[in-house]
C-alpha cells in the first residue's frame, strides 16, 4: 500500500496502522492518500473496534516533505492540504477509537494526525510540535484542535513559536494520556487498546459517534443525541449481559 509506505497488521479488534516511510515517515501525496483510502475502508468494517496509528523506526512523522511544500504554487497547495485533510478527518471521524503511539518526532501535519485521534500514548523521547511558521506557513486545518486541548494560551505558544513540546510538557498540558519509556510504548499502548477492547462493542461505537456529534454541535443539542444514543444501546443484548456480568462477579461475554 502506497509502495509499502502504510502497513496495516490487525490484532484481535484492532487495526494497527503504520507510518512506514524512512528515517522520518514524511508526508508525501501518496502516502496521505494512503492514509485516508486505508481510514475510510475501516471505517465501513463492523469488525475494527479501535485502531492505533503511529510510525516506523524512531520517528511517528515528522510533518510534510519540505521539498513536496516548497514546490507548490497556490492552486497546487489548496489540493494538497484539502487532501491532507481528508485523511486526518478520517481519522478524526472514524466509528471507533483512535489512539496514537507517539515513538518520536510528531511535528507539523503529524502533530495535527496525533490531535486528530482520541487518545494519545507517547514515549519519553516524544516531541510534538508545529513548526510551519518557520517555513513561512500558518499551521491550519486540525491544527483548529489544539485550543481545546491546552488552552488559547499555550495552543498560542506552539503556534506563533513553531517550538517543539516534550513528552513530559504534553502529559503536564493534557496533549497525551500517558508517558511511558520507549521499551514500555507498545505494551502500555496495548493495554489500553486491551481495556477499550472489553466493554460492549455497541457501546463504544455509541460512545464514539457521541463525541464527534459533541465536538460538532452546541450542549443542547448533544445532550439530545445522547437520549437517543441511551436508547439505541437497548437495541442489543450487549447492555443486558454486561449488567448481568457485573451483578455476578465476572466477565460479560460479548457475541
Amino acid at each position: 500500500m502506497a509502495d509499502g509506505q502504510l502497513r496495516i497488521d490487525r490484532r484481535k479488534g484492532c487495526a494497527w496502522v503504520t507510518l512506514d516511510r524512512p528515517p522520518l515517515n514524511l508526508l508525501v501525496p501518496d502516502l496521505i492518500r494512503a492514509l485516508r483510502d486505508e481510514f475510510e475502508g475501516l471505517a465501513r468494517d463492523p469488525s475494527v473496534r479501535a485502531a492505533v496509528v503511529t510510525g516506523a523506526g524512531r520517528a511517528t512523522t515528522a510533518g510534510m516533505q519540505v521539498q513536496v511544500l516548497r514546490d507548490l504554487d497556490a492552486s497546487g497547495a489548496k489540493a494538497l492540504i484539502t487532501l491532507l485533510h481528508e485523511a486526518i478527518r478520517a481519522v478524526h471521524e472514524a466509528p471507533f477509537p483512535t489512539v496514537c503511539m507517539v515513538n518520536g518526532a510528531c511535528l507539523g501535519a503529524g502533530f495535527e494526525l496525533a490531535m486528530a485521534c482520541d487518545l494519545r500514548v507517547a514515549s519519553t523521547e516524544a516531541t510534538l510540535g508545529l513548526p510551519e511558521v518557520r517555513v513561512g506557513i500558518p499551521s491550519v486545518i486540525e491544527a483548529a484542535l489544539l485550543p481545546a486541548l491546552v488552552g488559547p494560551g499555550r495552543a498560542a505558544e506552539i503556534l506563533f513559536t513553531g517550538e517543539g513540546v516534550t513528552a513530559a510538557q504534553a502529559l503536564e498540558w493534557g496533549l497525551v494520556n500517558r508517558v511511558v519509556p520507549p521499551a514500555e510504548l507498545e505494551a502500555a499502548t496495548s493495554e489500553l487498546i486491551d481495556t477499550i477492547l472489553a466493554c460492549a462493542p455497541s457501546a463504544i461505537r455509541l460512545q464514539k459517534e457521541l463525541i464527534i456529534r459533541w465536538r460538532n454541535t452546541d450542549q443542547r443539542t448533544a445532550i439530545e443525541y445522547g437520549l437517543n444514543a441511551f436508547a439505541q444501546a437497548y437495541a442489543t443484548g450487549e447492555a443486558r449481559e454486561a449488567m448481568q456480568a457485573f451483578l455476578e462477579k465476572r466477565k460479560p461475554r460479548f457475541e
